[in-house]
């Protein structure tokens, strides 16, 4: 004989003994009450030799749904794939099989059952095995729950391990739980915590799973083979050892129901006859892998409920995944549909550039939709997958959006959106540093030198940006206004850090930049000044249906997410009626067109980073807001001639929006606020145009502006050493306060003067004598007229004059 066989005879037996010692000693314990006359009956659920154990029941494991703002399902959360149902929903006949199978004397015991012990310890002395293990359902159900609810391996080990004081412990329990719950009660636990295989725990997942059905459709031949799958739901699971020992089980089950009168021999002979036919349901959607639309958004989803308050909902994965949760999200389906087709119609899945359309409602904060043309996985063969939180982590810069925080700022300041500049290309500022020399700046593309702060934000001037920024002082101001619209969270060490090496390239937007978070940035503009920090959730809701509870007994969706006026609502006007011009018809220089919506009107902003590695594009109208990036999430790459702000992001927003957009009536933004407008500005009327340096420092000073003499000097008509002109100049509008540039002119373009004139013919000679005496000679005619004046070089303008924009 085998050491193998030898070891499987001596653990059978071994096990028999155990069986048979279980099965006395609570043969025993029963009989205490009447052979010690001490009063006790089990069914009163009096505690049998141990009167101290409890068993602290919690509500079994359910699976949390997610649900679309629709109401539509998105996927599952679960450790344990239960659905909890009330027992009226259960078919008797289920109820009937498993109590057939399991514990034929349920309704007549109180918790255990002495017959079943002493008949199984005599099948089993019989059989030399243990054939029958005489618990009742009320035992087995103690022995799950003390299972489940052990938080550790040892903890679990011991809920199962074959010994006299475990099972003692469960008999004890399983009396107190008859003398706590009616029969029915016990039942229905029972029937929604058990295990039934292939990850089915409860009746109703397991249906779902083997039948694809709900509950209370089951028949006999259903309900029979589940009942039996309870007894070894590894072993019998027919999905994964096939229907044969299943099948055998079924039929004992069907046996038994007719022994015990709840079908005819009949009924159960008929039903044994025709084999069970699985029809496996469609694997659940589970967590943010399985989710079916949106798996990005389930993604910082979860991240947001399990984050900790203010930023999050501060909920536990165990609350999660077992605690039978509904959650409302924000996503809309139709809206996550025309994102993902509109990326993916540019940028294929397997593009090396990422596509990111992020949808936000402005005033509410909700995320509608966040689409890209990577799959959510982790298969690092598959370069379509990631996991990496593209739409939250700051990454790739945003280039000129940036603009919008330097503009709101001047603005603020009642600059106006007139406040002009001369700027010239590059532009050197003097004020901020790249590595200790002077910052400098060129523009993409061809720009009119003088521009006023409204053309230069939707035409994006680089050059006058900087200058503007140059104007301001340093770069405090716009990097606070980013921060109060929401482009970091509070706690984010960022905007500290810009502002304090005070860095003139932020206009250009070169700092890495959340795609959520520059959404979020805008809609506080889009939402008149309201700022909303993004949320994915409408409401929590528990396994009561009401909503769920946090520890200070408040509901956890707490709606604080927003802030009133953290601009002033005619700032944000004038804001976006300037960005309108970006996109609609039929501004010059607008770099947005390609993002226009038919029958709506869209504001929006465009930005590209240094050498075209990200290209972003922000558009909104009042009712929603969309930013729009493409860039290389592994490894910054520049797209080279393939796009630019206002080209693949613009078209993305265009083609994704216009189906968005279709159920919603149109809507204009509110008109611009004059106050922000005009801000504090006068029209520049000032002698310096031709006059002299000292002459037209003196003139801005009694204007109360500030004279700044550029450096050289330039072509102008102007005489040489005179002022050729100033940035602002005559008929510009200033503040202020303001700094003007005086440019000095080298004369280079002063006409030359004229020639000299012939010297004049001399006198004619006089007629020959006459007939007679006459009259003496008369005087020739004068001399005829000489060429015209020389031209004098240009005076100074009058003050008052407007001067020339033209000689810039």
């Amino acid at each position: 004989m085998s050491a193998t066989t030898t070891g499987r005879k001596f653990g059978a037996a071994g096990k028999l003994v155990l069986a048979i010692a279980v099965a006395g000693a609570l043969v025993a314990g029963l009989m205490l009450p009447f052979v010690g006359g001490l009063g006790l009956a089990a069914s009163s659920g009096s505690t049998l030799l141990d009167d101290t154990a409890s068993l602290e029941e919690e509500t079994p494991a359910g699976i949390t749904r997610v649900l679309a703002a629709d109401g539509s399902l998105l996927t599952y959360f679960f450790t344990f794939n239960r659905t909890p149902v009330p027992l009226d929903t259960i078919p008797l006949v289920m109820q009937q099989a498993i109590i057939a199978i399991e514990d034929a004397r349920f309704y007549q015991h109180g918790g255990l059952d002495a017959q079943g012990l002493a008949r199984a310890a005599v099948e089993n002395i019989q059989a030399g095995e243990i054939e029958e293990g005489g618990s009742t359902l009320t035992q087995q159900y103690v022995k799950n729950v003390l299972v489940y609810q052990a938080d550790t391996d040892e903890e679990r080990q011991a809920a199962k391990a074959p010994s006299i004081a475990r099972k003692l412990r469960e008999a004890n329990l399983a009396l107190q739980i008859e003398a706590q719950y009616t029969k029915e009660e016990i039942l229905e636990r029972y029937l929604n915590l058990m295990y039934f295989g292939s990850n089915a725990y409860g009746v109703a997942a397991a249906t779902k799973v083997y039948f694809n059905k709900r509950v209370d459709a089951l028949s006999l031949s259903e309900a029979a083979l589940l009942a039996g799958l309870v007894q070894n739901p590894d072993a019998l699971d027919p999905l994964r050892r096939g229907l044969e020992a299943a099948t055998e089980r079924r039929n004992e089950v069907l046996e038994r129901m007719a022994e015990q009168g709840y079908i005819t021999q009949a009924e159960a002979q008929a039903t044994i006859a025709v084999p069970p036919v699985l029809v496996p349901g469609r694997s659940a959607p589970r967590n943010c892998a399985g989710a079916l639309v949106g798996r990005f958004f389930c993604d910082w989803m979860y991240e947001y409920i399990t984050a900790p308050p203010p930023r999050g909902l501060g909920l536990t994965s165990e609350q999660i995944n077992e605690g039978a949760l509904t959650i409302q999200t924000t996503l809309d389906p139709r809206m996550q549909v025309a994102g993902d087709q509109a990326v993916v119609s540019e940028l294929a899945p397997g593009d090396r550039f990422a596509g990111l359309f992020t949808l936000v409602e402005p005033g509410t904060g909700k995320v509608r939709a966040m689409s890209t043309n990577r799959v959510y996985g982790t298969n690092p063969d598959d370069p379509a997958q990631t996991n990496v939180k593209l739409f939250t982590t700051p990454s790739s810069g945003a280039g000129s959006t940036y603009k919008l925080f330097v503009a709101a700022s001047a603005l603020e300041q009642l600059k106006g959106i007139d406040y002009t500049l001369t700027s010239s290309d590059p532009y050197v500022s003097r004020v901020y540093k790249d590595e200790g020399k002077p910052y400098d700046v060129e523009n993409a593309g061809n720009y009119r030198p003088t521009l006023n702060l409204e053309t230069a934000l939707y035409q994006s001037s680089n050059t006058y940006f900087v200058h503007l920024e140059d104007d301001l002082g340093s770069i405090e101001s716009s990097v606070r206004m980013g921060q109060r619209l929401g482009l970091w969270y509070p706690d984010n060490p960022a905007p500290d850090q810009i502002a304090a090496e005070n860095r003139g390239s932020f206009t250009l937007g070169p700092e890495a930049t959340s795609p959520l978070l520059l959404a979020t940035a805008y809609a506080t503009v889009a939402a008149r000044g309201t700022r909303c920090w993004p949320t994915p959730i409408e409401q929590v809701f528990g396994r009561d249906g009401e909503p769920l509870l946090g520890a200070d007994g408040l509901p956890v969706v707490k709606n604080d997410n927003c802030t009133p006026e953290v601009i002033p609502p005619g700032l944000a006007d004038t804001l976006n009626q300037i960005l309108v011009k970006d996109v609609q018809c039929c501004f010059a220089g607008q770099t947005g067109g390609r993002a226009r919506v038919e029958g709506h009107q869209v504001a929006g902003k465009t930005g590209t980073t240094q050498d075209n590695k990200g290209v972003w594009f922000v558009g909104w109208t009042p009712q929603l807001l969309a930013s729009v990036g493409i860039f290389n999430p592994d490894t910054p790459t520049s797209l080279g001639d393939r796009s630019f702000g206002g080209g693949l992001p613009a078209t993305i927003f265009s083609t994704a929006m216009t189906p968005i957009l279709g159920p919603f009536p149109p809507a204009r933004f509110p008109a611009s606020s004059k106050k922000y407008d005009d801000g504090n500005t006068f029209v520049l009327r000032a002698a310096c145009g031709g006059y002299s340096v000292s002459t037209c420092s003196s003139a801005l000073e009694e204007l109360g502006l500030v004279p700044l003499v550029s450096e050289g000097r330039v072509d102008s008509a102007r005489s040489e050493g005179s002022v050729a002109y100033t940035s602002p100049d005559n008929g510009g509008r200033v503040v202020p306060g303001q700094t003007v540039t005086i440019f000095i002119s080298n004369g280079a373009l002063v006409p030359p003067p004229a020639p000299d004139p012939p010297p004049r013919p001399g006198p004619r000679p006089g007629p020959g004598p006459g007939p007679g005496p006459g009259p003496g000679p008369s005087p020739g005619p004068g001399p005829g007229p000489g060429p015209p004046p020389p031209t004098p070089p240009p005076g100074p303008d009058p003050p008052g004059d407007t001067d020339a924009i033209g000689l810039a």
